[in-house]
Order: C-alpha cells, then sequence, then structure tokens
C-alpha cells in the first residue's frame, strides 16, 4: 500500500499484478492461472539478476511461463530484429515459423499485424514513393492494441533531425495521452494490471505487457542518411521518418490466429514466402487493412472485444521495494512508478 498527499487529500492506492511475471529480490514467478510455473518461486540468474534493472544496457531476467521448463533466462530490453516475432527496417518480418518475409503495405495505412479473439495488435505505416517507383517504400510508425474492452497505442513521432538524446514515442491509453515519464526504471500499469508500460531506456525504448497474451518490445529509430544511399530511399532533408523496431512474445494465441504477423503462428500455416530470395515479399493487404489504428475490421480480422481471458483471477499484492507510485490525469487512468 502506498500512502502520499496530492492537493490536500489523502490518497490510497492500492497495487496490484500488473504483469505476467515480477520480481521479489532474487525470485521471479508467474501469475497467469494457465502458466505450469504459476506461482513457483524461481531464481534469476546472476547475469540478470532483475526484471527492472536501472542499467539501460543490462540484460532482463524473464521467464517463459508457456512453458513447463520454468527457469528464468536473460534476455535484452530491446528488440532483436533478428528472433521471431520481430518486425524491423522496411518492413521486414520473421514469423513464428522462423521465416523472413517482406510485406510493405502502403504508407498512411494501416494493417493488423495479429488478430486472435483476445487480442488485436494494428500497425500504421508511414512511406514515401520517388519517382519511378511502382511501390511505397514504407516502416511502421505506430502500433495499437485491442485486448478485451481495452485499447493501447504506441508511436514514433515525427522528427526533422534525429537526436537520440530527445524523446521520441507517445503512448495513449482507452483514447487518452499517456504520460511515463522519461528514464530508468519508469512504469505503468492500467488500474485492472492488464497493461503494463515499462521505459527499456530513458528515450525511445520501451517494453508493453498485455497480461497473459503478449510482450512486446519496441525501439525508435530514423532512417539514416546511409540508408537513403544505400535504398535509394530518397529521404527529405525535413523528415528522417522516425519508425518502430518492433519484437513480439505471444503468450496464449489461438490456433486460428491471423494478421500479417499472427498467421505464421498457426500450426498449420505454409509461409508463402519463397526460399533463397533475397527479399521475399508476401502480399495481403487487402486482407488486413483496417480502417483505423484502433480497429478490428479487416476481411481477416477475428478479434472479439469480450472479457480479458485473464479478467476473472484475482488480484495479487505486488511489491516495488523503492518504487515511488503517484496516479493522475496525466498519467492515463492508471499508476506511475519510478525508483
Amino acid at each position: 500500500m502506498k500512502l502520499s498527499r496530492s492537493h490536500g487529500f489523502l490518497v490510497i492506492v492500492l497495487l496490484s499484478v500488473c504483469g505476467l511475471a515480477q520480481v521479489h529480490g532474487a525470485t521471479i514467478s508467474c501469475f497467469y492461472k494457465g502458466s505450469p510455473c504459476f506461482l513457483k518461486k524461481m531464481t534469476c540468474p546472476d547475469e540478470c539478476p532483475s526484471t527492472s534493472p536501472s542499467d539501460s544496457k543490462a540484460k532482463v531476467c524473464y521467464v517463459n511461463c508457456n512453458s513447463p521448463i520454468c527457469t528464468p533466462e536473460c534476455k535484452n530490453k530491446k528488440p532483436n530484429c533478428n528472433a521471431p516475432g520481430a518486425a524491423c527496417l522496411d518492413p521486414r518480418f520473421i514469423g513464428g515459423d522462423g521465416i523472413v518475409f517482406y510485406f510493405h503495405g502502403k504508407s498512411d495505412e494501416h494493417f493488423s499485424l495479429v488478430s486472435d479473439p483476445h487480442i488485436q495488435i494494428n500497425a500504421r505505416f508511414i512511406g514515401l514513393r520517388p519517382a519511378g517507383r511502382i511501390r511505397d517504400y514504407t516502416w511502421i510508425q505506430a502500433l495499437g492494441v485491442l485486448s478485451g474492452s481495452e485499447s493501447f497505442s504506441i508511436e514514433a513521432t515525427r522528427a526533422a533531425k534525429w537526436d537520440s538524446e530527445m524523446d521520441h514515442l507517445r503512448f495513449s491509453y482507452n483514447g487518452n495521452e499517456l504520460t511515463v515519464p522519461e528514464g530508468t526504471p519508469s512504469t505503468w500499469h492500467s488500474l485492472n494490471g492488464d497493461f503494463k508500460v515499462e521505459r527499456s531506456a530513458s528515450e525511445n525504448s520501451a517494453a508493453i505487457t498485455i497480461r497473459g497474451v503478449a510482450e512486446i518490445s519496441v525501439n525508435v529509430v530514423p532512417v539514416t542518411k546511409e540508408d537513403s544511399l544505400i535504398h535509394n530511399y530518397q529521404i527529405p532533408s525535413d523528415d528522417c521518418f522516425a519508425h518502430l523496431e518492433v519484437q513480439f512474445r505471444f503468450l496464449s494465441l489461438s490456433p486460428r490466429v491471423e494478421g500479417v504477423l499472427g498467421r505464421t503462428y498457426q500450426p498449420d500455416f505454409e509461409n508463402p514466402a519463397k526460399p533463397g530470395v533475397a527479399m521475399p515479399v508476401v502480399g495481403g493487404e487487402d486482407k488486413y487493412r483496417t480502417s483505423s489504428l484502433l480497429s478490428a475490421d479487416c476481411a481477416a480480422c477475428i478479434f472479439s472485444p469480450i472479457m480479458h481471458p485473464d479478467q476473472k483471477q484475482d488480484s495479487m499484492a505486488m511489491e516495488y521495494g523503492t518504487l515511488e507510485c503517484t496516479g493522475g490525469a496525466t498519467s492515463g487512468n492508471g499508476i506511475v512508478c519510478r525508483r
């Protein structure tokens, strides 16, 4: 329990579970009831003793709560663009089947990356089409997430000149702009604990957890002059096309999951990407196009805005140690925590 005074009122904040797994000292547990590791106490490796290290370069302790092995491992905070679940560059995807493919979409349009009964993840594409090109060069500028009756978005803000010391991330929750203070560790979670956002670095990197469903790592990067020259992007001088590098880890997808990336997690999916091709491009624009970032109206979408799969589970208290937690209008109907 956290007691604080705000504008003369005594505020009592009850902190509930906001992630799939939380550290208590050197131990980590899974709080997802469907997990084979549910409530089992596991010790983090010495190489990564914390799930929220203050050093942005330190590795994070995590456990795959869907695996019967129940052994904590170390992972990088930022997306790994060369591992399954990644979506980086001019969008280059690595499917759940480990196969690399490209999906170009179209500039200023939205496409479903994942559509399942309990989660919908869309992407907004930005780009340009130099003279003589037959398609747009595109990058992922924003992600929109629907889970149950909740919505969340994260986007890279426009930058004329890239400055790595400036933050280019913008968040929203249920239609309201969300403030997650810069610096690490800096954490926000929704009051019901279904959504959690944690800064992975002081600026431009974050990890989003949708409890019991998915974990998303994002990083904002520009299109550099070198990239533009190599690929002939012809990037203008007043826009560096800041975009997202993304890596997903899914925890409970159904066998009929859809979406540009989601379909590669189907048990019997046959990837149309041609092996041996330097840049295997797959289609599906008409099948996966949505009307907005937070819509589930694509031709193949199967999302159903019903109760979150974990919503019935009992809330469990969590310890924040020396984290300072505050709530308020600027926090977006949730709690912001910092050391």
